[in-house]
């Protein structure tokens, strides 16, 4: 079920930071102030997916990857990170019941305008949400900000805590080479020492233009997704190995190509290569498909 009352607008909460409710409350863990701030005045979230032919890649494929591991209709999704509602929108419109959770105040208030969803100000690392409440979560952006493993692990475990057994987890990376090809289609690439740092480290450089995040690796995303409990993780390469072709041509000609038959090659690319592991870490963005505690395991 849904959490009834559940928008939260601004105040400072104590939350209940452990995977249980039975330990004292202890503070919300903050988000990096460079985050809140890049997406309150610096980046349109709500523009993301459909102003350029890779975000409407990126969404495309999400929507068809996630709509093909969802337990049925209607499902009770937590949506966290959830941003302005863009998933969650989609997801409603299918019939499922959608809670989302995001740290921007800004995401909230676009969330609440355009989707019948409930929405909370809140962080991953620490849900207000009770065990085993609900038979899907998303973490579709929030393991990006979390340079710290100890961190994400904590995200996921939480995650893992509020799905019901047998619940489906879905969780998106960026991948770690995705800033080098961005850099290098739209003629970015100007220090081989810095981006071979990222690579090295997965630590993003701000001064690349976007802001604090990490970049995963195929392999530590499954670690990090077995790690917290997670059981038949399968990744799949969400954008595919054209995605940069689409972004570079944008970069060079100012044309978003959001109606193009290169757009449509690419989804199909996309779709044939997406368990490739060869090529899943071309993508952008990688998707980890796992599992709860099984429902026969209470």
């Amino acid at each position: 079920m849904r959490r009834s009352g559940a928008a939260v607008c601004g105040e400072k909460l104590m939350r209940c930071w452990a995977w249980d409710c039975d330990h004292p409350a202890m503070e919300m863990p903050e988000v990096a102030s460079e985050v809140i701030e890049f997406y309150t005045s610096g980046y349109d979230e709500e523009a993301r997916l459909s102003s350029s032919a890779h975000g409407v890649l990126e969404f495309v494929r999400t929507q068809e990857l996630l709509r093909r591991h969802l337990p049925g209709t209607p499902t009770s999704v937590l949506d966290v990170g959830g941003g302005p509602g863009t998933h969650a929108r989609w997801l409603v419109a299918d019939g499922h019941s959608v809670h989302l959770i995001d740290p921007v105040e800004r995401h909230l208030q676009q969330a609440r305008s355009s989707c019948s969803c409930t929405v909370e100000l809140g962080d991953a690392r620490s849900l207000t949400i009770p065990d085993q409440s609900y038979d899907a979560a998303l973490l579709l952006g929030p393991l990006y900000h979390l340079p710290d493993r100890a961190d994400r692990l904590q995200a996921l475990h939480e995650a893992h805590r509020v799905l019901r057994p047998g619940g489906m987890m879905a969780a998106a990376v960026i991948s770690r080479h995705a800033a080098l090809l961005d850099l290098a289609v739209t003629n970015r690439l100007c220090s081989e020492e810095v981006m071979q740092a990222v690579l090295d480290t997965g630590h993003n450089d701000p001064a690349h233009g976007f802001t604090t995040a990490y970049f995963h690796t195929a392999e530590e995303l499954t670690s990090e997704m077995t790690e917290a409990g997670f059981t038949d993780v399968r990744l799949y390469g969400v954008e595919g190995p054209v995605w940069s072709v689409l972004k570079g041509i944008q970069a060079h000609t100012g044309e978003p190509l959001t109606d193009s038959p290169l757009l449509k090659c690419a989804v199909t690319a996309a779709r044939l290569t997406e368990t490739d592991p060869a090529l899943i870490a071309a993508s952008a963005h990688i998707l980890a498909i796992g599992h709860g505690r099984p429902a026969d395991d209470r």
